[in-house]
């Protein structure tokens, strides 16, 4: 039997997208290397860096499986407008609640203007989006009528607002980092984050470490899980170390009557019904 950890993966890979979609859009990194390197000579409230506001503005949710939702959720509590896109599958449910509590914070005076989440088509949510975050697993041509290999390209880059960011913490290659790389070079996009990569580690020739993109396309080790309770916590529902080892237990302990299709966290049942 195959077990995983997939579940407790959610919350800290959904709050790392949000940072570096924040991090990101407010410029933080050429802020704190202006400091570091001491070429902060005084305020000035027209530097070259303002950033962008996350606030209120319009986001693109590429997938909308446990991840998705969980960004859905961060999103909404920041007023934004969401634009939800799923080649496979809508929970419609969950959009009609997040809806509903948005109305919800309209009228208590939570927030000062109506926000709304919908399910579009691919081009409409790059078209309408301030923020695009893929949230997509890994499917090539021949596995599925969808593909996602590639998914952004140099096609869809066009697509999107030339004061667009795109954000990836699913799988590297449903992004074409050479198309990428080209479509930042040209300010095709406004700016990029990716924490994981065609190839990993990222190569040294790869054209995303170009240093004519570097202060609008930040780069991180596939590490979007990791955060303490995520990796550590012995907790099976709250950690990987826990959910690890009770998946271990589960098998060689013989638990759920040693039926493998009745274990929790092994995902190749059918290899055994």
């Amino acid at each position: 039997p195959f077990t995983n950890t997939a579940d407790v993966l959610t919350e800290a890979t959904a709050e790392f997208a949000f940072f570096m979609m924040g991090m990101l859009a407010r410029k933080m990194w050429q802020s704190e290397r202006l400091v570091r390197e001491q070429k902060w000579p005084s305020w000035h409230p027209f530097l070259p860096f303002l950033g962008d506001e996350v606030t209120s503005k319009t986001i693109a949710i590429i997938g909308t499986g446990r991840i998705g939702l969980a960004m859905i959720k961060k999103c909404s509590g920041f007023d934004m407008n969401i634009l939800c896109y799923d080649p496979a599958y809508h929970n419609d449910e969950y959009i009609a609640s997040t809806q509903e509590l948005m109305d919800l914070r309209l009228a208590r005076g939570i927030q000062k203007e109506k926000t709304y989440i919908k399910y579009v088509e691919f081009e409409e949510a790059l078209r309408g989006a301030d923020y695009v975050s893929i949230h997509v697993p890994l499917l090539r041509e021949g596995e599925t009528d969808k593909p996602t290999y590639h998914l952004i390209n140099e096609k869809t880059l066009k697509v999107m607002k030339p004061t667009a960011y795109l954000v990836n913490s699913s799988r590297g290659p449903v992004v074409d980092e050479k198309a990428l790389a080209e479509a930042l070079k040209e300010k095709i996009i406004a700016g990029a984050a990716l924490d994981v990569f065609e190839k990993e580690p990222l190569p040294p020739n790869s054209p995303l470490l170009d240093p004519e993109i570097a202060d609008r396309c930040r780069l991180f080790h596939h590490f979007a899980s990791g955060a303490q309770i995520t990796r550590l916590d012995v907790d099976p529902d709250k950690g990987m170390a826990g959910r690890t080892v009770q998946g271990l237990i589960d098998v060689l302990e013989g638990n759920y009557g040693g039926d493998p299709t009745k274990m929790p966290y092994v995902v190749n049942k059918e290899a055994w019904a």
